[in-house]
């Protein structure tokens, strides 16, 4: 992977994208594991696909050794990502897959304003525009859900994006201070982290061989594998570039719980997930353009 060019990179980050999007539809076959369950299973499997993939991909003194030298942040991050493992999947029972991704997708507009809160970065006018948009697309889903009274599943969902976006408070803050934090190794510590406090909570187990089956796949193939390679490829594309890409998982997430599941997105639902796709997708865009015409006036300098 040390010579990936940017062509192999984009491909990549699509494959990963389709990969996450898996949770959906093989969440609907479950036939038993419900609720915490569901999220005590993935995670533990991540959590044992990811003991097995980092010794063998950066070895195992090296992995402790970031652990250790990741001090509280490292922890911290841990606990982001174990709140959007449980709370992802709780979603998932509670309500359909496509407002789960549209709400996840959320994501990039609430970093942006986490850092003008905690780190003091200033946002540009089309960013305020995308969060307006944005927040309208939800709150038109949000009013269509709670009219039929089901709410808390979006509610919940809603954790995942607010998760994400401390945790990179959290990691920026990190590196500011010169403490460089390694996300895979975080991953892990929230998948065991994830796994140890839904376990209580989804006892007694009623999972048949045929739901762990199914949650092992979510665990190696929907969440370890690609967590890794989007790491990978995060070095070698830009940022928005990830974040265009990674918006690929919402229509293959949605796609494939239509064609897998028979869930049919709801039309209010499409509508609302337009508007905060569009409002992304414009904003990095935008941005793309403006960083690249900067850089162009630098280089004729």
């Amino acid at each position: 992977m040390t010579g990936l060019t940017h062509g192999r990179a984009v491909w990549l980050m699509v494959a990963v994208t389709l990969m996450w999007a898996t949770a959906g539809v093989v969440t609907r076959h479950l036939e038993h594991a419900r609720s915490f369950e569901v999220t005590f299973w993935r995670s533990l499997f991540t959590a044992i696909s990811l003991a097995v993939i980092l010794p063998v991909w950066q070895g195992r003194a090296q992995v402790v050794r970031k652990v250790r030298e990741g001090g509280r942040e490292i922890w911290l991050s841990g606990v982001c990502w174990s709140v959007m493992f449980t709370a992802f999947m709780v979603a998932l029972t509670l309500t359909t897959t496509a407002n789960v991704l549209v709400t996840m997708a959320l994501g990039p507009l609430f970093t942006a304003l986490t850092a003008r809160i905690f780190i003091g970065h200033r946002l540009p006018t089309r960013t305020w525009a995308a969060i307006v948009v944005a927040g309208a697309g939800i709150a038109w889903m949000y009013a269509t859900k709670l009219e039929q009274g089901q709410g808390l599943g979006t509610l919940v969902a809603l954790c995942v994006p607010l998760a994400a976006a401390c945790n990179w408070t959290v990691v920026q803050h990190a590196s500011a201070h010169g403490h460089k934090i390694d996300l895979v190794p975080a991953v892990l510590i929230g998948a065991v982290i994830s796994a140890a406090v839904t376990l209580p909570l989804a006892w007694p187990l009623q999972a048949s061989a045929h739901d762990i089956s199914l949650l092992a796949f979510l665990g190696l193939v929907q969440l370890a594998i690609p967590c890794t390679l989007s790491v990978i490829c995060a070095r070698v594309l830009k940022a928005p570039e990830v974040s265009l890409l990674a918006l690929l998982e919402i229509i293959f997430g949605i796609a494939l719980a239509w064609l897998g599941a028979g869930e049919v997105p709801a039309t209010q639902v499409l509508t609302g997930g337009a508007l905060v796709i569009g409002a992304l997708v414009v904003n990095e865009w935008l941005g793309w353009r403006a960083r690249a015409s900067v850089s162009r006036g630098l280089m004729a300098e």
